[in-house]
């Protein structure tokens, strides 16, 4: 037997891999022995641990001579760590139940007595233990004194001061327990559970306080806020991995509260006045993130960067929010956070800094959002327009769009997206100075800059498009308008103007970014459906607008360069000028059918531009796009059997004209045969013709002998090209005729025709006979079967064909090789045939 690799090759990887593992094992074994030799210390007999040779049986950290042992030291501290786990639960159940059932039956000194006893034995028992080093122990009778002490205070505020008010009592206790457990676990460190539970009691005191004294809202949040701060000082200088959680799930709650209490109280303040104790609130948060974000790690100081951004724009935007009307308010806030750009001037640390401006980002992003909506409107809502094609236009933009907006409150939107889109054009002009100054934090790359220009572009025509909405400019302006902001814009994706992005050399040929001109060829296509169905008001500005869209976009088409920017603007014009032709027809009162021969013109125009462009990548395309147009016309003409008949053979004449080229020939020849067949058809179901073989076969006898001579000349010929269309010109009219004609000759004459045919295909190896043949003789057999099959099928019992059908797919699953063999030796019987 031939191994690969060969025997001795493979025996030597094997020996590497080996090896390999051997080595890893070992390492591991090593570092496994350290670690329990740390945890549990030796007894004075226990054999000395040593490094035996790799590769006899023994791995580093395995005493010598003795077998493997993995499982036998975690298997004792498992079941102690249940052993306690249980006792400390059980412990604590009885203290709660005798707190709860028995405290009742005992005097007030019984009570303090065995409180107190207990609370104090529960206390000392951990320092004894940790002495013996039982820590597991020490661990579970400090969570029983937990408990116990928790119990205390609710024995101490039922019997010793039972009138206290509860939230009062409640910020005591917490202030109390938690210095308690804080000195505890000092006392004791190594222990544990004591300071995340003082870390847990320091939450309560001053929230509670604030709460129970009936304060204003506004002095809540600064308990909350006090609160928070304590947490970040304990998170970031706290002893063990459970402080510093603890610490850091109690700043996140309390910090995350505190800024909800100052943003919620400075929204609702009714002046500026009002808004200056929320916003001197979020601004001390601000600081307060900050100074924790400059000693924090990386991760947290992005987080406390973007809090401290965040806060300090509620903070400044509030009291200026107050100061202004309702409707400017989101340029107020913008504004603030665009100041916060300027954190790259601040010498901070790399990732506070990065995250104050992830906290602008954010800034910009909500104003986009309020901003944007307003914009959709404007494009989308000319839709309603199609309902009523040509019903008069409007007086003013407005009245074209709908009441979709409240147009009054958004006079502020368009200066939101000048300011935003005047900053990124900023930003792309201006980029190596941008990329100096910003160093130290971030070093943005080009695609940075792409995206920067893309939303400039975009933004500054939302502008446009908002700020004449909101003007509510005439309808003949906002015409004009829109369909010069599509000039600009195919100006920018189609020739690449940009003094900046020359200069730089960005994107191919020196032009401006890639990324710029995508946004603009998406903008001029949007824009232009907009403007097309806001010119559907009125008929001059449909024709003014679409015959300016096919010149502008065709002259782009012709301009650029890039490939798929060259298909998308060709489609495009292919499209607005199937809409003109479609314009045209609605001016002459033209009905549908009647209407879609005219719809014919562009498809005859792309096939002669196909010819022009022949292999071109864009002449696909734009030769998909006018087939379009062809399938709507026939979809309009569906109505008509005349007309239908008609356009169907002007697109079989199309199809021919495009099966000319060679590179075309495949699928337009065939499509060209369906089109006139169909298109026969149809005429002779118009025509009500009743004996349809007086046309077919005058068709059928000079196209089966131009197929003969065909086969002659060129024996590899396929039999589907010579013979295929002359046969179906005929066989399959009769067939449809014969499934409808109750007489018997008809099918008769059919099936021999069929049958004559069939044979000839199996005799001369013919596979367009076989098959055309043999599925026109089953299919008339059927029919000619078919009552006789339902009189049998009703005179058996009903449970019969369901029991044939079974026992047919039992002996075909029983054979399915042998089928499946079959199958395929008829698959290439066929594949042989021409």
């Amino acid at each position: 037997m031939e191994h690969v690799p060969p025997p001795a090759e493979e025996l030597a990887l094997l020996d590497r891999e080996l090896a390999q593992l051997d080595a890893r094992r070992a390492h591991l074994l090593t570092r496994r022995a350290w670690l329990v030799g740390a945890l549990q210390p030796q007894a004075p007999n226990a054999p000395r641990w040593s490094t035996p040779p790799v590769g006899h049986g023994w791995a580093p950290g395995q005493p010598w001579g003795s077998g493997p042992r993995t499982a036998k030291p975690s298997a004792p501290r498992s079941a102690q760590n249940v052993l306690l786990t249980l006792g400390g639960l059980l412990l604590t159940v009885a203290a709660v139940a005798f707190t709860l059932v028995s405290w009742g039956s005992m005097g007030i000194g019984g009570r303090s007595a065995v409180l107190a006893l207990v609370t104090l034995a529960a206390l000392a028992a951990p320092a004894v233990l940790l002495r013996r080093k039982l820590a597991a122990t020490a661990e579970a009778l400090a969570a029983l004194a937990l408990v116990l002490t928790l119990l205390d205070v609710y024995a101490i505020h039922a019997v010793a001061a039972p009138d206290a008010d509860g939230l009062t009592f409640t910020a005591v206790a917490s202030a109390v327990l938690a210095a308690l457990w804080a000195a505890y676990g000092l006392a004791l460190g190594k222990l544990h559970l004591p300071l995340p539970a003082a870390v847990f009691f320091v939450q309560w005191p001053l929230l509670l306080g604030a709460w129970a004294a009936g304060a204003p809202a506004i002095v809540v949040g600064w308990a909350l806020l006090v609160t928070g701060v304590v947490d970040g000082a304990i998170a970031l200088w706290g002893k063990g991995l459970g402080v510093r959680v603890t610490a850091g799930i109690g700043l996140a709650v309390m910090g995350s509260a505190a800024l909800l209490v100052g943003l919620g109280e400075s929204l609702t303040a009714g002046g500026p006045l009002g808004a200056l104790l929320p916003g001197t609130l979020l601004l001390t948060a601000a600081v307060a993130a900050l100074a924790g974000a400059w000693r924090a790690p990386d991760g947290y100081a992005q987080v406390g960067g973007a809090v401290a951004g965040l806060a300090a724009v509620a903070a400044v935007g509030g009291v200026l929010r107050a100061a202004v009307p309702g409707t400017w308010q989101v340029p107020v806030y913008l504004l603030c956070g665009l100041a916060l750009l300027f954190v790259v001037r601040v010498r901070l640390p790399r990732s506070a800094g990065r995250g104050v401006l992830l906290a602008a980002g954010a800034v910009l992003a909500g104003a986009l959002v309020w901003a944007l909506p307003p914009v959709a409107a404007v494009l989308l809502g000319p839709v309603q327009l199609v309902a009523e094609v040509w019903a008069g236009a409007p007086d003013g933009f407005r009245g074209a769009l709908g009441a979709s907006m409240p147009w009054s409150e958004m006079v502020a939107a368009p200066a939101v997206l000048a300011v935003v889109a005047g900053g990124l054009g900023a930003a792309f002009r201006w980029w190596p100075a941008l990329v100096r100054v910003a160093a130290p934090l971030i070093t943005p790359g080009a695609k940075v800059r792409g995206a920067a220009g893309a939303g400039a572009l975009g933004l500054g025509w939302g502008t446009l498009l908002l700020a004449a909405a909101t003007l509510d400019v005439p309808y003949p302006v906002a015409v004009a308008l829109e369909t010069v902001l599509v000039a600009g814009l195919l100006a920018v994706a189609a020739l690449g103007v940009g003094a900046a992005g020359a200069a730089e050399g960005t994107g191919p040929g020196g032009g401006i970014g890639s990324a710029v001109r995508v946004s603009a060829l998406v903008g001029a296509v949007g824009g232009a459906v907009s403007v097309g169905l806001l010119s559907l008001a009125s008929e001059a500005a449909t024709y003014a607008v679409f015959g300016a869209l096919a010149l502008l976009f065709t002259g782009a088409a012709l301009r650029t360069r890039a490939v798929v920017e060259q298909a998308v603007l060709a489609v495009a014009a292919v499209v607005w000028g199937t809409v003109l032709t479609g314009c045209a027809a609605r001016s002459l009162g033209l009905a549908p059918h009647e209407a879609a021969p005219l719809l014919l013109v562009v498809p005859a125009v792309t096939v002669g531009l196909g010819a022009r462009l022949r292999r071109h990548p864009v002449a696909l395309p734009v030769e998909l796009t006018g087939a379009l147009g062809g399938l709507l016309a026939v979809g309009l003409a569906v109505g008509r059997a005349p007309f239908l008949a008609l356009v169907l053979a002007l697109c079989g004449v199309l199809a021919a004209g495009a099966a000319v080229r060679p590179e075309r020939r495949p699928v337009a020849g065939y499509l060209a045969a369906v089109l006139f067949v169909a298109a026969t058809w149809v005429r002779l179901a118009a025509s009500e013709v009743s004996v349809p073989e007086a046309y077919t076969l005058p068709v059928t006898v000079p196209a089966l002998v131009v197929g003969v001579l065909r086969r002659r000349k060129d024996p590899g010929a396929s039999s589907w090209t010579a013979y295929g269309p002359g046969l179906a010109a005929t066989l399959l009219p009769s067939l449809a005729v014969a499934w409808t004609d109750p007489d018997w000759l008809r099918p008769l004459l059919l099936g021999v025709a069929a049958l004559v045919i069939t044979l000839l295909g199996a005799k001369y190896r013919l596979q367009a006979l076989l098959l055309l043949g043999g599925a026109v003789l089953a299919l008339d057999t059927l029919h000619e079967l078919a009552p006789y099959v339902v009189q049998v099928a009703g005179a058996l019992p009903r449970w019969l064909p369901p029991a044939l059908a079974g026992l047919l797919l039992l002996a075909v699953g029983a054979t399915y090789e042998q089928r499946l063999r079959d199958a395929r030796r008829l698959k290439d019987v066929l594949g042989r045939m021409r």
